[in-house]
């Protein structure tokens, strides 16, 4: 990776670049304040700036945050970028507010390594503690709440993490140079003060381009019945955190490269980590740039990525939901596994009276496990489906399974395909949705190999053949089989319904007996024949799964 000189870094603050924006902020001398490289003051002469990576860097060294460009708002960085893991998946929790009640200790523990080794190598990637990391974040979300909101220095106190308004107050002044009723008072939101049934609203800035409609689309057709749906521009759903209930509706901003989140006032006392999981679900912190630069070397994503080059991964809110999900969808169509998903939290989640066309959260893991198998089955589910439900759920609720952070690829996949039912392409697909793993990739997708078929004109590839080729795409491959899914056009809504031609992710039922010839030799196959009754086999298997959709559908409801 090229590390940007700060010549280089001047010259994209000076032409507003917005690929850089949160990729560094450039700190004025004779000011004290700290600004995004896209922000609209005059820009200030070379001598008088100094950069760095991130916000909590400027502020260690006495920089005050912009009151203009409001660096809180930026972008950040996908895993993808940072140095080292460990680093990610603390950066990561610390953003979800891991640090607002527990200690280092506690969040060393979680990552599996000592307080100690969590702070040396959190100070040598980022220059600062890991303290100091969730105070710059609890003050970034304090500061737009007061800018943005009209909720009062209490409850702002308290939804940014502080665990009083005293140390609230202080901290604030030392760092922005003010006291937060000031800033209040020269700030104003247009809601009114003390609204307590207001919804609350708040930008989330990404870096364009920004493929909006495929995200909609893609969700659209995927949404849970009844905790999910999308209505026109805007997709909204039932949203369970840390015990808290309520309603997200997400839209595009107007004027700005931004979506806007809306929230119901019973989320306001868990809106760090909400918001975190927000933008992990909408891929915001991206890299358009940087993912166009490396598919973009291939001739057959090449064009793809030329007409689309703000796609993004499209990810999850609730990780177990996403796994139920998988789970549902495996050889059947996406409508199918809709239905299914929509009867599952109908007949185990809780209802909820607080949305239009929304009626119920999503069950937990605790609550799946504890249901039951039986009660899982009565959705329609064949039995042993249902037990590998039943199976994840208990693995999550234990943790055995975790489905949530940032994990080690070839890791977390060994970790579930251990589970029943549960194969390779299921692995991989939560490792691009649940934990928005960017180079994860699901090799065997029947839709990824049409795809290339499609664009290249050939035979259709085997998984290891794909897998060979896919090894030029990395650390990308997740967004390059979004691009292929989304190149098949009005196909690319069954990637999750294991059209897939494989076997991985079906559940046994009995041993298959080895073909044998005369007296038991081995049958000899001619050369080419497997891939010819491949080919069969998948337009076989196609017309298999269409009929079992269509007697799924006709189950009753419980």
């Amino acid at each position: 990776m090229t590390v940007m000189t700060d010549d280089a870094r001047y010259e994209a603050m000076a032409t507003r670049d917005p690929r850089f924006d949160g990729v560094f902020f450039v700190a004025v001398s004779t000011t004290g304040i700290y600004c995004r490289p896209i922000c609209p003051a005059r820009t200030p002469g070379r001598a008088r700036c100094s950069f760095y990576e991130t916000p909590v860097q400027a502020e260690a060294a006495g920089y005050r945050a912009c009151f203009r460009c409001r660096p809180e708002l930026a972008p950040g960085n996908a895993e993808v970028d940072a140095v080292d893991q460990l680093v990610a998946a603390a950066a990561h929790r610390i953003a979800e507010g891991a640090l607002n009640e527990a200690s280092v200790d506690e969040l060393a523990a979680e990552l599996g390594v000592s307080a100690r080794h969590l702070r040396r190598a959190t100070e040598a990637r980022l220059g600062v503690s890991p303290v100091a990391l969730a105070q710059s974040r609890r003050l970034g979300l304090a500061k737009q709440l007061l800018q943005d909101t009209a909720l009062s220095l209490t409850e702002i106190a308290f939804a940014a993490g502080f665990g009083s308004v005293r140390r609230f107050n202080a901290a604030f002044a030392e760092v922005m140079g003010s006291a937060p009723s000031r800033l209040r008072r020269t700030h104003a939101p247009e809601a009114a003060a003390g609204d307590a049934a207001a919804v609350l609203t708040l930008r989330l800035d990404y870096r364009p381009p920004y493929e909006w409609a495929h995200v909609l689309r893609f969700l659209g057709a995927r949404a849970i019945p009844g905790v999910e749906a999308v209505d026109g521009d805007a997709y909204r759903r039932v949203v369970r955190e840390a015990g808290a209930v309520g309603v997200i509706c997400v839209r595009r901003a107007a004027g700005r490269p931004a979506l806007s989140l809306a929230v119901s006032p019973s989320l306001v006392p868990v809106l760090m980590p909400l918001v975190a999981r927000v933008r992990r679900m909408f891929d915001l912190d991206a890299r358009p740039d940087r993912i166009a630069r490396v598919l973009g070397r291939d001739r057959t994503l090449a064009p793809l990525v030329d007409a689309r080059p703000g796609l993004r991964v499209p990810g999850a809110i609730d990780s177990f939901e996403m796994a139920v999900r998988a789970l549902l969808g495996q050889q059947v169509s996406v409508a199918a596994a809709t239905t299914l998903a929509g009867r599952f939290a109908a007949a185990l989640g809780e209802p909820y009276a607080g949305g239009e066309r929304l009626t119920h959260r999503f069950p937990t893991a605790r609550e799946v496990a504890a249901a039951g198998p039986e009660a899982i089955a009565r959705i329609g589910l064949p039995a042993a489906r249902a037990r590998a439900v039943h199976a994840v759920a208990r693995a999550v609720a234990d943790g055995a399974v975790r489905l949530d952070g940032v994990r080690e690829l070839e890791r977390f996949v060994a970790d579930l395909v251990a589970l029943p039912g549960v194969g390779p392409w299921t692995a991989h697909y939560l490792a691009m949705r649940a934990l928005h793993l960017p180079d994860a990739f699901p090799a065997a997708d029947l839709g990824v190999r049409k795809a290339l078929v499609a664009r290249a004109g050939a035979e259709l590839p085997s998984a290891r053949e794909v897998e060979q080729r896919a090894e030029a795409w990395r650390p990308f491959r997740s967004y390059a089989a979004i691009h292929l899914w989304t190149s098949l056009g009005a196909a690319d809504d069954d990637d999750d319904n294991d059209d897939l031609d494989h076997d991985d992710d079906r559940l046994p039922t009995r041993a298959a007996a080895p073909r044998r010839g005369p007296r038991g030799a081995d049958r000899r196959v001619p050369a080419g024949a497997d891939r010819a009754r491949g080919a069969r086999g998948a337009h076989a298997g196609a017309r298999a799964r269409g009929r079992a959709a269509r007697r799924v559908l006709r189950r009753p409801a419980p």
